[in-house]
């Protein structure tokens, strides 16, 4: 007579790989999705005075918003227009 397949054995040899994996959802993926979560609520309440950082390290103030271009101002008389994705965080001095 034949063995019946143990289940619980398959189980067991899958439980490693399953607790890996809530392991790098809990400290890996969670993290990064409420950090984008938060970058898209700054993106989408910047206005006109606030000052920015964009993901090139570039700091200016905001002078106008023209649907996904943001124009900012860098210097004294120097405007740079850049995506507004581009943009990482305000500034806080």
């Amino acid at each position: 007579m034949g063995q019946a397949p143990n289940f619980s054995a398959g189980f067991l040899s899958l439980l490693p790989l399953i607790i890996i994996f809530a392991i790098f959802y809990f400290l890996l993926i969670l993290p990064q999705q409420r950090k984008e979560k938060q970058r898209r609520e700054i993106l989408d309440n910047l206005k006109r005075g606030d000052k920015v950082i964009t993901i090139g390290g570039m700091i200016g103030q905001i002078e106008e918003i023209k649907g996904k271009i943001v124009s900012l101002k860098i210097a004294e008389n120097v405007k740079v227009d850049v995506v507004k994705s581009s943009i990482s965080q305000l500034f806080i001095p």
